[in-house]
């Protein structure tokens, strides 16, 4: 483990809300100049198009799609996932992009006086040190679980984002797969996420969010996830679960929504699913309880959704 942090020159940092920032800056993690940026008419609020497709600002506050009543009706998985997480005090100042672009919450990149990856070290402390709360899919060398729960939502939704100098970007775009330990997301320097974009919802889709955490309030997720489907005639028409909490950044379950894929809606298929949640699977030694935790939301989540 580095024992001090690497002595670098930090790019200027956007702020915006700066619910993430300012903690950071309190602790002494960042310490470079900053950009205050504001919301402009096309970088906040709900854009709803004539084929029923969703445009949302990323200045938008998370408060504001948590309180949006016809977002709820059709992403109804996203708006409960902006309402379940943090505090209404926080809500209401974070913004869809800040929340996207926040840094990682490991308490070794939080302390300014341990090196580490993400801080241009040579090593994760947290692998060999205490890892109570990381992944439980081991995809990188950095160890801690990406803090975005709408990030885990957005890819439920198959959703697109845009910044000043890109557009289409997809959740895995944005975030990578795991396997850069020393960047949260893909940004550039001076890049800045501008919107999402959320495709019209598919006929008889139903969506629902659940996260299990250690702590009745305000706590951060150890497992999240986001859940949709189309159940018709007593079959999955469609399925697709998106967890957090898990891996450094968020992951489709896939092998669980094969599992179910065109499958009866039954009690048996549903459970199967439940234990193909943790397919790939590699938890570190202190980490393999959230494997339980998240078999059992999935499971949740599909017999409600089917019910």
């Amino acid at each position: 483990m580095t024992p001090t942090a690497t002595t670098r020159i930090q790019a200027a940092e956007f702020r915006a809300a700066g619910t993430d920032l300012s903690e950071r800056r309190r602790s002494g993690v960042s310490t470079g100049p900053l950009i205050d940026i504001s919301a402009t008419p096309d970088t906040i609020g709900m854009h709803w198009e004539a084929d029923g497709r969703l445009r949302i600002g990323a200045f938008t506050t998370i408060a504001a799609i948590a309180a949006d009543a016809r977002l709820a009706a059709a992403y109804p998985g996203l708006a409960a996932s902006a309402l379940g997480l943090a505090t209404p005090q926080i809500r209401h100042l974070a913004t869809l992009g800040g929340n996207l672009a926040q840094r990682s919450r490991c308490w070794y990149y939080r302390n300014p006086h341990i090196g580490c990856l993400r801080k241009g070290g040579s090593d994760c402390p947290a692998r060999e040190g205490n890892h109570l709360y990381h992944v439980a899919f081991d995809l990188g060398p950095c160890v801690a679980p990406h803090p975005s729960t709408m990030a885990a939502a957005l890819l439920a939704y198959d959703a697109r984002i845009a910044t000043d100098r890109r557009s289409g970007l997809t959740i895995g775009d944005l975030l990578g797969d795991g396997a850069n330990g020393a960047a949260d997301n893909a940004l550039e320097p001076g890049e800045m996420i501008t919107s999402v974009e959320l495709a019209a919802p598919l006929g008889g889709e139903r969506a629902l969010y659940r996260r299990a955490i250690s702590r009745t309030h305000a706590e951060w997720p150890l497992v999240e996830v986001c859940a949709r489907a189309v159940v018709r005639d007593g079959a999955f028409q469609f399925v697709r679960l998106a967890a957090g909490g898990i891996a450094p950044v968020p992951l489709r379950l896939v092998a669980a929504e094969n599992t179910l894929q065109g499958k009866t809606a039954s009690a048996v298929a549903i459970a199967v699913a439940a234990q193909q949640a943790t397919a790939g699977a590699k938890p570190l030694p202190m980490t393999g309880y959230k494997l339980d935790l998240l078999r059992g939301v999935v499971q949740d989540l599909l017999e409600r959704l089917a019910a």
